[in-house]
């Protein structure tokens, strides 16, 4: 069985992206959760990750790095798993939009990282993280339209996965979206997958200052 090293439930964003995908597409991993320390690193993450940071996956004898990574790794092991969407043409959007989702967004990202204790309260957005908001809603709005939702490509993808930790931080920092977002905010939030993970995370007592994303 493959084994999934992740960080902190509270603050670990990369960690919730193939966690979330896996564990919603019943691919069965062993978890082991290594906390950040005070600097949100771990000096014991080398043991296990070539980079140092989580997640990272072992599965037989490869090692596998970077959230998407892992998720597209799974995903061809377990080609019925639903998590790249069936079209080659979906596939490719997939894949843009997750790969937009790593180089991108640094506005969002840096003033509202992943907490899944924050309880909910306005900050004040400046125009790139406004401008970061509005181009995640066009990317889901885009998505759902053509794929008539609830999901980005109609039924749960590795897409999904890689914008979840979004959905908390729109929610938690209160942040402006348009009318047609909370409902697939509501429709990720609403996975029982979320909700153990969400619940995980809340219970959690390290407090660390993550630089995730």
């Amino acid at each position: 069985m493959p084994i999934l090293y992740i960080g902190n439930k509270n603050y670990s964003s990369w960690s919730f992206r193939p966690w979330l995908g896996m564990t919603v597409a019943g691919i069965a991993f062993e978890e082991r959760l290594v906390p950040f320390n005070a600097d949100a690193k771990n000096p014991d993450f080398a043991a296990f990750s070539p980079t140092s940071q989580v997640p990272a996956l072992v599965d037989g004898d490869e090692t596998i790095w970077q959230s998407l990574a892992i998720l597209d790794h799974v995903a061809r092991k377990n080609p019925l798993s639903g998590l790249w969407p069936e079209s080659d043409k979906d596939r490719s959007h997939a894949m843009a939009i997750s790969c937009e989702m790593l180089s991108s967004f640094f506005a969002l990202r840096g003033a509202c990282p992943m907490n899944m204790r924050r309880e909910r309260a306005a900050i004040d957005v400046t125009p790139d993280i406004a401008k970061d908001v509005s181009r995640v809603e066009t990317i889901w709005s885009t998505c759902l339209q053509a794929s008539g939702g609830p999901f980005l490509f109609g039924t749960f993808s590795l897409a999904d996965a890689m914008f979840a930790p979004v959905v908390n931080r729109l929610d938690v920092y209160d942040l402006p979206v348009s009318v047609d977002t909370p409902a697939y905010m509501a429709t990720i939030q609403a996975l029982p997958a979320w909700k153990e993970w969400e619940a995980a995370g809340k219970a959690e007592t390290w407090v660390v200052e993550a630089d995730e994303a």
